[in-house]
């Protein structure tokens, strides 16, 4: 915008009137200037771009989640005609010893909610789980009597005592069983577990 200096007025108000409306009007071709340079820059790299090759339908492409989505809810509403059958967990051997443990409700709980009437036992759901019963330790004590003739110790001759001979044993005069030492070997070797938890060996 071109201003005639001839014909401006002596009035420094107005002066200043006209030059602030002139800086503000600069100021707006300025954004403006600025906007316009920014759209074509992004004009031009959109046509000459690396995203050049991209076409307006190819975000489509990717958009199988929604598409799955959307036909699960359309299965989801069909209506099923065919029976399936529950899959049914076969019973644990009948050798195996049973414990029981019943897991009922309070006695304050037994009444309907709605009437206040007693509720009477339905039937029940029985479910079995495996439990291990860790390995116990037991002393086993060898009794031998020992057997010897009276007479022959009352008239002083040679009495012989009769005992029944120790079973043989893995170790000899040891204090394990056999089943301990298949047990400490298992631990040991296989498992890498220490020897301490095992008292009998900490004497």
């Amino acid at each position: 915008m071109n201003i005639d200096v001839n014909c401006l007025a002596d009035d420094p108000a107005l002066l200043k009137k006209l030059l602030a409306e002139h800086a503000e009007k600069l100021a707006q071709a300025t954004a403006r200037n600025r906007y316009l340079e920014e759209q074509f820059r992004l004009a031009q790299q959109k046509q000459f771009g690396k995203s050049a090759g991209v076409f307006d339908a190819q975000g489509e492409l990717f958009n199988e989640a929604e598409d799955i989505i959307e036909q699960a809810n359309e299965l989801a509403t069909q209506e099923i005609s065919y029976t399936r059958k529950t899959p049914k967990r076969k019973p644990l051997p009948k050798d195996l010893p049973r414990e029981q443990v019943i897991h009922d409700i309070a006695e304050e709980d037994k009444v309907c909610n709605c009437c206040g009437n007693e509720l009477h036992k339905m039937g029940e759901d029985v479910s079995e789980k495996h439990d291990f019963v860790p390995a116990k330790i037991k002393v086993i004590e060898h009794i031998r009597p020992k057997y010897a003739c009276r007479e022959c110790d009352k008239s002083g001759s040679n009495n012989s005592i009769k005992q029944a001979k120790m079973p043989n044993m893995a170790i000899s005069k040891g204090m394990a069983t056999s089943s301990l030492l298949s047990q400490i070997i298992t631990s040991q070797y296989q498992y890498a577990l220490p020897l301490h938890p095992l008292p009998c060996l900490n004497r």
